[in-house]
C-alpha cells in the first residue's frame, strides 16, 4: 500500500534535514561561481548580497540532487552549478534556505541532454481514435519525477536581450506549481497573499487576474498568427496552456523583470508577492 503523499513528503524532509546537519554542505568555489555568473546577465544583475544568497542556496541544491548526463553526455561542475543557480533563483528570497528548497522535496534526479530531445506521445481525439506523434522538446518536468533538461536551451538563457526565456526556470516552476496537484497554473499560495485575508479570497484574486491577462496574451498570439499583427514579446508557447503561461511567464519575470513589469503590469505585483521580491525598476 503506498504511503499517504503528506507522510512521504514528512521523512523526505527529515531526512534532507539530517542530511544537511550531518554532511557538510559543499562549497562552489569563487572561480566556478563568478564564471556561472557572468555567464548569465539575469544573474549578473542581482545585488551582491543576492548572489552571495544565491550561491549558499545553490550549494544546499546541489548537495540534494543527482545529476545524470544522457546519451554518455558528462556533466561538469559548470554546467551543473549554471543548473543550479537558475532552479534557486526563484527561491530567493524565500526565505531559510533548507526550507526555501521544501519546495524541490519530490524528486532527486536531474537528467541533462546534449541535444533537444524526442518524446513519444499519444492522444486521443473526439472520436475515441488514439493518435501517436513525436514531441521536441528542450526540457521536462515530471510530477514527483526528475526534470529534464537540454543543455544549449540552458546555455543560451537570457543571451538574446529580445528571448526572455530560461528553460532550467520554466521546468523549475512546473515543480512548484505541482506542489498542490499537477500543474495547472495556480501554486499554493502563501496566508495574507497580497494583502487579501482568507485563502480564498486570494485563489480569487489569483485566478482572475491570471485568467484575464491569458485570455488577452492569447488573442495576441492569435492575431499575430492569424493576420500578421505584431508578435508579443512573450514567448507564444505561453497561449498553449494556463500552465504554460505561468510558467513562460515566470521565465521572463526571471530574466528581465522590469520588462515583464511594463508588458504585464497587472501580473508583476503578484509575482513579486508570490516570490517576495521588490519590485522591478523600469
Amino acid at each position: 500500500m503506498p504511503a499517504p503523499a503528506a507522510f512521504t513528503r514528512f521523512l523526505r524532509r527529515t531526512v534532507n534535514g539530517l542530511r544537511s546537519r550531518i554532511a557538510p554542505v559543499p562549497q562552489i568555489s569563487p572561480e566556478l561561481w563568478l564564471r556561472t555568473v557572468r555567464q548569465y546577465p539575469f544573474l549578473a544583475a542581482l545585488s551582491a548580497e543576492e548572489q552571495s544568497k544565491l550561491r549558499a542556496l545553490s550549494a544546499l541544491f546541489l548537495q540534494h540532487k543527482e545529476f545524470t548526463g544522457a546519451h554518455d553526455m558528462q556533466v561538469t561542475d559548470d554546467m551543473a552549478v549554471a543548473i543550479a543557480a537558475q532552479a534557486c533563483l526563484p527561491l530567493l528570497h524565500w526565505g531559510e534556505p533548507a526550507k526555501a528548497l521544501d519546495w524541490y522535496y519530490d524528486f532527486v534526479g536531474i537528467v541533462v541532454h546534449p541535444a533537444e530531445a524526442l518524446a513519444r506521445r499519444q492522444s486521443m481525439d473526439g472520436s475515441g481514435v488514439v493518435h501517436h506523434y513525436s514531441q521536441v522538446l528542450l526540457g521536462e518536468a515530471m510530477e514527483r519525477g526528475p526534470v529534464m533538461l537540454a543543455w544549449p536551451a540552458v546555455e543560451a538563457a537570457g543571451q538574446d536581450p529580445e528571448d526572455a526565456t530560461s528553460v532550467v526556470i520554466h521546468e523549475f516552476i512546473h515543480k512548484i506549481d505541482m506542489q498542490d496537484g499537477s500543474a495547472n497554473g495556480r501554486p499554493p499560495l502563501p496566508a495574507g497573499f497580497a494583502g487579501t485575508t482568507s485563502a480564498a479570497q486570494a485563489r480569487k484574486l489569483w485566478a482572475s487576474t491570471w485568467t484575464e491577462a491569458y485570455e488577452q496574451f492569447r488573442e495576441r498570439v492569435s492575431m499575430a498568427y492569424r493576420f500578421g499583427a505584431d508578435k508579443p514579446w512573450l514567448n507564444s508557447y505561453g497561449a498553449s496552456a494556463p500552465e504554460e503561461f505561468f510558467a513562460v511567464a515566470c521565465e521572463a519575470y526571471f530574466v528581465q523583470p522590469a520588462r515583464f513589469a511594463q508588458e504585464f503590469p497587472t501580473l508583476a505585483p503578484l509575482l513579486n508577492a508570490f516570490f517576495n521580491r521588490p519590485a522591478a525598476s523600469a
